[in-house]
């Protein structure tokens, strides 16, 4: 059996990592797995308890028992959920828990569209470092805090909810300096991934940087491997 491709992006929040991901797992043929949400839905699943993120066995216990059909769950998108998810990311327990769940999708990637999936794309905040130090492409997508705030805040107003500019820009500037100083797996491009600043570029101006280098590795779905 061929080894499945893996590619993984890494980035700080709103920096476009998955709007990427998911493209390119669309025009490629590949599993995507979006593992900030297996964090959002570490931190949910103590939220709805009426827990506190902060209780590393509470949220370890939740940690081990995340159900990855159960990721689409709308709740995961909440600006509270986001903030108790970068909370418990930074707990070594939970990421540990976490860690073979992501691996075991890379390298068993999951059916797409009824179809074997040629490999896998992985975004969050330590695939190229931590959990797929092997990928076959690296990808490391970044933006300046001030246009990522700006596209968070017109994401939840589109979605109706209230944001001010300047909560959503210093929440965002708290959550990269927690992603980026944590002990363990802290947010870091790997040495030998490729950066892409969407500062000043749309989804498709990323997308197509992106997919010079991931059609190296792959042909577009429906179309044999070169």
């Amino acid at each position: 059996m061929t080894k499945p491709i893996v590619i993984a992006i890494d980035g700080p929040a709103a920096s476009g990592k998955g709007t990427l991901a998911r493209r390119i797992a669309q025009r490629f043929g590949l599993a995507h797995l979006d593992t900030g949400r297996l964090y959002r839905a570490t931190a949910l699943g103590v939220l709805a308890a009426g827990g506190d993120p902060e209780d590393s066995a509470a949220v370890e216990k939740a940690a081990r028992n995340i159900d990855l059909s159960r990721l689409g769950d709308p709740r995961l998108l909440q600006e509270n959920v986001a903030r108790a998810a970068s909370v418990v990311a930074a707990m070594p327990a939970v990421r540990a828990a976490l860690l073979q769940a992501q691996r075991d999708f890379a390298n068993h990637p999951p059916l797409v569209a009824n179809r074997a999936a040629k490999g896998a794309v992985l975004d969050g905040r330590d695939i190229g470092t931590v959990v797929c130090p092997d990928a076959d492409l690296k990808l490391f997508v970044t933006a300046s805090a001030e246009s990522r705030a700006a596209r968070r805040v017109k994401e939840l107003r589109a979605s109706g909810a209230a944001a001010i500019y300047d909560d959503v820009l210093q929440d965002m500037r708290e959550r990269d300096a927690r992603d980026s100083g944590r002990r363990v797996a802290p947010l870091s491009a790997a040495p030998d991934a490729v950066t892409i600043d969407t500062t000043l570029l749309d989804a498709d101006q990323a997308f197509e940087q992106a997919s010079h280098l991931v059609a190296r590795l792959c042909a577009p779905a429906g179309a044999n491997r070169r």
